[in-house]
């Protein structure tokens, strides 16, 4: 994703990946309303045909209807090996450098403070590489932020979920099943492999180099839910714990951190998944401009600001998931309770915002305004729906052509395209006739008036031509 958007704004990017080929292992499946229509912007939707949606989510194991006013309400379900196959082959289209089977081995900042070497192994040997940036997309284990020493603090895993995707089994669908021993999961698919998850009460997470055995995985689903799944064909194991951490800081001068590289969480709900897809998003554009001279290096603090504070909260959602979801009688008290709040819309809305990423509100300077910081909550007449798929900002401004009250964004013209369309529907119902849009579809000023627009304009473009 960060590849793609770097290259969409005009940056030179190398991507160093550890695999030799992709993995064709569907891990994380969810795609969550707002991913979706990130993804939308960028035109990259129909690579994905139909994908299968589902309305309903959970809350820690408690069913909630993710259903949100938008064009992709629900969640959404692709392989997560297919989410990669068509981001990669967007990147590379875009003319991203993409270099399989090199493993990264020292990071360091050149003296004059300016560029940043990476060292890695690959076929042919050692490779030294030397850019502006680095940005580690390297995982909840990251090579980079082991190699930076950045400080990670938060707590290990104190619990901990078995997953496998098993061919050959028969055994009930479960969701989110809460048995006297343990909690189990089964979810068949099409093609007849089964997906099941187990977590036996009261156990604690394993010190693990690797994956788990599958006969490990089999005799805890034994003595949770009684039934013999050893006979199965396992294609695929892993656990994955409680842990929760977050970097103090996602910027440190020329080195910048991405997704699991910079929080590590339990995957409920698909929320990791699209958490990192979201911090590239924000990050890309921002970094593009950057590099080419249009925006001066404070934009980046910006990526920090915004994604550190979403990355906090989801965190937060996320523990308190965990504690639902893989405690056991303890907590059925609080599972009663919130079964039962839940139930009443105003929760509902709330966490389900909060779960799909749409509540989404970065803290931006300006007049205040319902429409400020908040994604663009509605679909962009086609003139900008165009202009954000180039990776450049919106103006959707009424007046600019009938009127000729000059309005200030014509220096910007370069990274910024003005569309004569009123910012609808909602925009005309809270009373703004303009609204300037970033890459990313949120939105950074708004207003009936032209106050402000300049400086908002400078702040997330640059000077003006």
């Amino acid at each position: 994703m960060l590849a793609g958007e770097l290259r969409l704004g005009g940056a030179e990017v190398v991507v160093l990946e550890r695999r030799d080929a992709p993995t064709t292992e569907s891990r994380a499946s969810t795609l969550h309303a707002r991913t979706m229509e990130i993804l939308d912007s960028r035109g990259l939707l129909a690579a994905f045909g139909t994908p299968p949606s589902e309305p309903r989510g959970h809350f820690g194991g408690i069913p909630l209807d993710l259903t949100l006013p938008g064009p992709y309400p629900g969640q959404w379900k692709v392989p997560q090996f297919r989410t990669e196959e068509v981001l990669q082959e967007r990147a590379l289209s875009l003319g991203a450098d993409i270099r399989r089977g090199h493993e990264l081995r020292t990071v360091s900042t050149a003296v004059d403070g300016e560029q940043v070497e990476a060292e890695a192994v690959g076929p042919d040997g050692p490779l030294l590489l030397r850019g502006r940036y680095l940005v580690a997309c390297d995982g909840e284990d990251s090579t980079v932020r082991g190699l930076t020493g950045a400080a990670f603090p938060g707590r290990d895993a104190g619990r901990e979920l078995l997953r496998a995707d098993v061919d050959g089994i028969e055994v009930p669908n479960r969701r989110f099943e809460r048995l006297a021993g343990g909690l189990a999961v089964a979810a068949r698919r099409d093609d007849g492999v089964t997906r099941v998850m187990v977590h036996e009460f009261g156990s604690t997470a394993r010190a693990r180099t690797g994956a788990p055995e599958f006969t490990e995985i089999a005799d805890v689903w034994k003595r949770v839910t009684g039934e013999d799944i050893s006979a199965g064909t396992p294609l695929w194991a892993n656990s994955f714990g409680d842990a929760n951490r977050q970097l103090v800081r996602y910027r440190d001068g020329n080195v910048l951190y991405a997704g699991d590289a910079a929080h590590r969480q339990m995957p409920i709900g698909g929320q990791a998944l699209n958490l990192g897809l979201q911090d590239a998003f924000n990050l890309g554009w921002k970094l593009a401009l950057h590099l080419r001279g249009a925006a001066p290096a404070t934009l980046l603090d910006s990526y920090h600001r915004e994604r550190h504070a979403v990355g906090r909260r989801v965190l937060a959602n996320i523990e308190a998931q965990a504690l639902l979801l893989l405690g056991g009688a303890e907590v059925e008290p609080l599972r009663a309770v919130w079964t039962e709040l839940i139930k009443l819309e105003a929760v509902r809305g709330h966490l389900a915002g909060m779960i799909s990423g749409l509540d989404v509100r970065y803290a931006v300077d300006g007049p205040p305004h319902p429409l400020l910081g908040a994604r663009l909550p509605y679909t962009l007449p086609h003139p900008a729906a165009q202009a954000l798929r180039a990776g450049r900002g919106v103006l959707l401004d009424p007046r600019r052509p009938t009127d000729g009250v000059p309005r200030g964004g014509d220096g910007w013209t370069d990274r910024v395209t003005a569309v004569a369309a009123p910012a609808e529907p909602g925009g005309a119902e809270e009373g703004a006739d303009a609204v300037l849009v970033r890459p990313d579809g949120h939105v950074a000023w708004a207003g009936p008036g032209s106050d402000g627009l300049p400086q908002a304009l400078e702040r997330w473009f640059g000077p003006p031509l």
